[in-house]
């Protein structure tokens, strides 16, 4: 058997495995509804006791629809039609308060994780749940325009810099999620407002991208770290610039040493780490590909090895896991939701068919029509140019 031939052979085997794994995910999504609500509205995992957590349906449900709508299983949720949308989306918003923002009911000031500042602290958690939250409804419904209320203030120049510069990189980290977030809401202010707001976005962009340009270090193509630093600062870093990096996709703009970050994503083993981190290393990979940076046969290698990893981690119910040891919690918490690790949850399975669908549209286009996220953040794959 020539070369041709054997690789034609793995990803004949590649496919068929992704296609029997999808095949279980549809039956543990649809296993995962919740009783005595609309249909999709979905459990975290088997251990969530509804009754007593009623408000982590609500993460349970936004990641479950974005899986089931990446992979084309939101008819087996329940959501076959535009009623059933339409009522999935009433009830997501039924979590969103006046100014926009979404708030899991159940998370109480003291049981959530401190910033110095209190105010910032709450930022972080409601960014992190309202850009999911506003990803699932779009999801369902593409055209609905969001409340954005709490995001007007960052259009104030001066308000913007201030956030900017309290900004710190020593959690390059969770400041990515701060900066996707933000952005991701600047990107749909544009698409939702009016004329005054596309200026008043595109000025506020102007600013997000002096910024980065100005802190971001060229040894690596990170934000926060350079290349001499610990392996785990390193991989912290590289876990939060994929998520800056989504700002100069959307925007269509060339990314200032990415080349750095893909030969550093490169390095590491293709195994599985958490569904953070696979996700990541994978999204910097394919895109590096897309952008002409990566090397084609040994990132096409690095790719194909990893999604067999996910394949053997996946859980005997269909679903994914985080990782397998230690104890699970919303982000966020320090007290309150809490599940072992090793449970099959839809945080950890829609992340891991991300990273799997991200590689398999690499590897073998034809294989089905994945349906990736259209606002930026995790989920969210730049347009073919």
């Amino acid at each position: 058997m020539n070369d041709e031939s054997r690789t034609d052979s793995r990803l004949t085997a590649l496919r068929a495995r992704i296609e029997a794994a999808r095949a279980r995910t549809v039956e543990w999504l649809a296993a995962m509804r919740a009783s005595g609500h609309p249909a999709g509205v979905l459990r975290i995992s088997a251990a969530h006791d509804e009754s007593l957590w009623p408000g982590v349906l609500l993460p349970g449900t936004y990641n479950g629809v974005m899986c089931a709508d990446l992979i084309d299983a939101l008819p087996a949720i329940g959501v076959a039609n535009t009623a059933a949308a339409a009522s999935l989306v009433a009830w997501l918003e039924s979590f969103r308060r006046p100014d926009g923002v979404f708030r899991i009911p159940e998370m109480r000031d003291a049981d959530v994780f401190k910033k110095p500042d209190r105010d910032e602290t709450w930022r972080y958690i409601d960014f992190h749940v309202t850009n999911y939250t506003l990803g699932a409804i779009e999801a369902l419904a593409p055209a609905r325009a969001p409340v954005l209320d709490f995001v007007r203030p960052y259009l104030d120049p001066q308000y913007l810099k201030a956030w900017l510069a309290d900004r710190d990189l020593r959690d390059p980290w969770q400041e990515g999620n701060n900066i996707v977030n933000l952005a991701g809401f600047l990107l749909s202010l544009e698409r939702h407002g009016n004329d005054a707001d596309r200026r008043a976005v595109a000025a506020a962009l102007d600013i997000l991208f002096d910024w980065h340009d100005r802190l971001q270090e060229p040894t690596t193509g990170f934000w926060g770290t350079g290349q001499h630093e610990s392996p785990l600062r390193l991989l912290h870093a590289m876990a939060g610039s994929m998520h800056n990096y989504h700002l100069w996709y959307a925007r269509g703009r060339v990314l200032p040493y990415f080349d750095k970050a893909v030969a550093y994503c490169l390095g590491l083993p293709p195994r599985v780490d958490s569904a953070c981190i696979d996700v990541d290393i994978v999204d910097v990979l394919i895109h590096g590909l897309r952008a002409g940076v990566a090397p084609n046969a040994r990132t096409r290698e690095w790719l194909f090895q990893i999604v067999e990893a996910i394949l053997d981690a996946q859980n005997p119910d269909g679903g994914f896991a985080d990782v397998r040891t230690g104890t699970r919690r919303q982000d966020g918490w320090v007290r309150g939701y809490a599940e072992p690790q090793g449970l099959s949850n839809t945080f950890a399975t829609w992340f891991r068919w991300i990273a799997i669908a991200m590689a398999a549209e690499i590897l073998m286009p034809s294989l089905r029509h994945w349906r990736f996220r259209r606002s930026i953040g995790i989920g969210y794959r730049a347009p073919p140019s």
